[in-house]
């Protein structure tokens, strides 16, 4: 590398750095890799807008009743292309790979990836199909079940019991008064 400065009263001793000189040097490389940074989310978010943009003649046909889609661009640390309150587009690892995903009760999904504009654009498509077909499920109103036939109630088991025991006994007393007049 290079050799320590010297001052020029004590060649063998090396010359302090200042602090205020390495600061200066920090900042001059950390400004460096923040202007890297900023250029890809700039390119992350051109791309996003690209995409964005082709997506418009798809939202051009959802009618204006349904609002289940809010599409728009969020530019945060990692920039997105929302299409609904759950999916959205963001750039894969190597920034120019789009990735479609969902977020679920059980986690994010992918549900498409690819570098080409056209695929994500028919994998959005068939995702917007998808939920207009939910929401029409979800908006039909079932028909109101019938009330079940009301059955009639249920008699109580004593009284007919009751009953018989009382028709039995008074016929075995018919029977043996009769029994008891013809032996007379």
């Amino acid at each position: 590398m290079s050799e320590p400065e010297t001052s020029g009263t004590h060649p063998s001793q090396p010359r302090p750095v200042r602090l205020r000189d390495a600061l200066l040097r920090a900042r001059i490389e950390a400004a460096d890799r923040t202007g890297v940074v900023v250029d890809l989310r700039d390119a992350e978010v051109a791309r996003l807008e690209i995409l964005n943009d082709a997506l418009d003649p798809l939202f051009a046909q959802v009618p204006d009743q349904i609002d289940l889609f809010d599409r728009g661009i969020s530019q945060g640390d990692t920039p997105r292309l929302w299409i609904d309150v759950v999916a959205h587009i963001m750039m894969g690892r190597d920034k120019r790979m789009y990735r479609f995903v969902q977020d679920t009760r059980f986690g994010r999904i992918v549900l498409a990836e690819s570098h080409d504009t056209a695929m994500i654009v028919e994998a959005v498509t068939d995702y917007v199909a998808r939920r207009m077909i939910e929401r029409e499920h979800a908006m039909v109103v079932p028909p109101e079940p019938k009330p079940a036939a009301a059955e009639p109630p249920r008699r109580s088991r004593l009284w007919p019991f009751v009953f018989g025991f009382i028709f039995g006994a008074a016929a075995l007393f018919g029977l043996a008064v009769l029994a008891a007049l013809r032996s007379w």
